[in-house]
This record gives C-alpha cells, sequence and structure tokens, in this order.
C-alpha cells in the first residue's frame, strides 16, 4: 500500500509538472516533468521505487514510433534542390558535437562515451533511451542533453528579436494526425514488430531503434494514413522515459552530475555558436534566407523551432526537413560511435573506470 501510495503521487506530481512547464513554453514538458518527479522521489524518500516490469520498453517503442512518423516524402523532397550543403552542414553539426563531447569526456568522471551522447545535438529522448544500453551514464546524458535543450529554446526567441527583428511564441504548430484510433494502431503495430525486427537484426537500443527504422519506412511507404501518436500517448511515454532516468538518481550521484554541469554548459555555448556559423555557411553557398537555415541548424528544440518558423514566416518545410534529417543522423550514428569510443583505441587514461562500468 505504501508502494501503491508512492506511486500515485508520484503521477500526480507529474502530471502537475508537466502542465507548469507546459504552460511555460518548455520543450518535451512530460519528459521533463517525470525527470523532476523521479529525481526528487529519488532524492527525498529513502526507500526506492521502480517501474513496472515492461513500462520502460514499451515506452521507448513509443518514442521510437513518434520520431519516425516525422519522416515524410515530402520532407525529403524538400532537401533534394540543396541535399549536398545540407548534407556537409549536418555532418558539420556531427563533428561539432564529437569535438565537444570529447572534451567533456576528458572531465574527471566522465567516459568518452558519455561525452559524446551528452552533447550530441538532436533527439534528446533518444539518446536518453539508448545512453544506458549503449554504455554511457544515462544521468549524465539525461541532465545535459535537456540544459542544452532547454538553453537553445530559451535563447531562441532573444535570438530572433535581436536578430532577425522577429518574436517565437515557442508553441508547435498544430498538426493533423487523423483518429487517435489510427495513431494507437500505429504504435501497436509498429512497436511490436519493430521492437522483434531489432532484436532479429541485433540492432543497438533495438526497442527504440527497431520500431523507429519500421515506422520510418511505413511513413515512406505512404501506409500511415497520416496517422500521429496520440498526443497523451505520447506525453506519457516522454513521462515514463524521464522517470525511469530520474529514479535512478543518488544525491551523489547528482554531486557528481552537478561537477560536470559547468563544462557542459560553457561546451554547449560553443556547440550553439558553431551551429549558427554553420548557419551562415549554408546560406552563403545555397542563397537561402539567413532565419530559414539559422532555424534549421538550431541544436535542439524541434518543435519550439518549428513554432519559431510558422511565427517568423521562414520556411517550416526546409526547417522541418533539415532538423528532421539531423536527428536521424545523430540517432544512428549514436550506436556506432558508443561501439567506437568504447573500444580499447579509446580508452580513458588509466586509473578511469571503463564506459559501462558501476559508479561508485
Amino acid at each position: 500500500m505504501r508502494t501503491l501510495a508512492h506511486a500515485l503521487v508520484l503521477a500526480a506530481a507529474t502530471v502537475g509538472a508537466a502542465a507548469a512547464l507546459g504552460a511555460l513554453g518548455l520543450p518535451s514538458p512530460a519528459l521533463f516533468a517525470g525527470l523532476l518527479a523521479g529525481l526528487v522521489h529519488a532524492l527525498v524518500v529513502p526507500r526506492p521505487l521502480e517501474l513496472p516490469r515492461g513500462t520502460g520498453t514499451a515506452a521507448h517503442a513509443v518514442v521510437g514510433v513518434t520520431i519516425g512518423t516525422l519522416v515524410q516524402l515530402s520532407t525529403l523532397a524538400a532537401l533534394a534542390e540543396h541535399w549536398l550543403p545540407v548534407l556537409l552542414v549536418t555532418l558539420g553539426t556531427l563533428a561539432l558535437s564529437l569535438g565537444t563531447g570529447a572534451l567533456l569526456g576528458r572531465h574527471r568522471g566522465v567516459d568518452p562515451v558519455t561525452g559524446a551522447f551528452a552533447l550530441v545535438a538532436g533527439g534528446a529522448g533518444g539518446l536518453v533511451v539508448m545512453a544506458r544500453q549503449l554504455g554511457a551514464d544515462e544521468r549524465v546524458v539525461a541532465v545535459v542533453q535537456y540544459v542544452r535543450v532547454l538553453v537553445v529554446v530559451l535563447s531562441l526567441p532573444v535570438v530572433l528579436h535581436l536578430a532577425f527583428g522577429v518574436r517565437s511564441q515557442g508553441a508547435a504548430p498544430a498538426a493533423d494526425g487523423g483518429p487517435p484510433w489510427a495513431g494507437l494502431l500505429l504504435v501497436a503495430v509498429c512497436g511490436v514488430a519493430g521492437r522483434w525486427l531489432g532484436h532479429r537484426a541485433h540492432l543497438p537500443a533495438a526497442s527504440m531503434l527497431g520500431p523507429l527504422l519500421l515506422t520510418a519506412v511505413v511513413s515512406l511507404g505512404g501506409l500511415t494514413g497520416g496517422a500521429r501518436v496520440p498526443a497523451a500517448l505520447e506525453a506519457t511515454a516522454y513521462a515514463l522515459v524521464g522517470l525511469e532516468v530520474g529514479l535512478r538518481f543518488t544525491a551523489a550521484s547528482l554531486a557528481g552530475v552537478a561537477r560536470v554541469l559547468p563544462a557542459a554548459l560553457a561546451l554547449i555555448a560553443v556547440g550553439v555558436l558553431g551551429s549558427a556559423g554553420l548557419a551562415a555557411l549554408l546560406s552563403a553557398s545555397t542563397g537561402l534566407p539567413l532565419l530559414d537555415t539559422y532555424l534549421a541548424t538550431t541544436p535542439g528544440g524541434l518543435y519550439a523551432v518549428l513554432a519559431a518558423a510558422v511565427d517568423s514566416g521562414a520556411d517550416a518545410t526546409f526547417v522541418l526537413s533539415v532538423q528532421v534529417l539531423r536527428l536521424l543522423v545523430m540517432l544512428l550514428a549514436a550506436p556506432v560511435l558508443a561501439r567506437a569510443l568504447a573500444s580499447g583505441r579509446f580508452r580513458r587514461r588509466r586509473g578511469t573506470p571503463p564506459p559501462g562500468s558501476p559508479r561508485r
């Protein structure tokens, strides 16, 4: 009964925090809320609480399907005219992420895999899901990733107003996702089948990458009928991902993350400025407006960026295309990156535990 009472209080706190964060216009309020609620519970309540078995796996599948639905033929067609400079800028963003991540990985108490995952620019929710399964410390990854998104989103209205003379409302544009049952069917089919296929193909983080790739294929084939994951289910999945991470925190681990934050903030600033430089190069090479390329290369806060594109009169289709391309490149490159960094060639200096080893 005590565990049930704790779970109900935790659920109510998550819902309340999500509503408050959503009212403030923060990105992914459900995930933030779950992370904060789980963190407070882990630090305040001495008795540990774990999510029911299978809950996390189901949440991962929903996140994968959600990301997979962003891949549309119309989205890819928008990249055709300027595919080469867009691809080069996307790879440049990946290189920038790896460079800043490598620097963070040299921080005491942070291994190279964790440093790389913490500063990869794109797909924060998916990266948090992958982190633990690929040998990174998901607690550091979660905190740094969402600090990055928070910094980007909070600075976006200021940059748009001062540099471009426009303002953003910070809310995602509404989309017609069809009847709720179609979205539920999409999750059921692609979530279950994608996870099975992912395991059969020995994909890392198969519970998320399997559904993501299968949904992307189905979406590109025009078989979804425009179905989208119901907003309530999507929010619940992100909240569960946040709770899953937050409940694993301890006072000692939080102190360790706090020591990393000053360096992480400085590197986040480098990443944001570097992305702005890539936007200027993309604008110069394609002739596209700087506003479009700046929003397209902004490293995080996809839904807030799309809202800013619509509010400011930018080409929202182009912005979405580049953002989704970067997101997919980052998520698909993450497993390969983790394997490379975990190899003996990239081991930390002597005396530092390898990635995936227990933290004290």
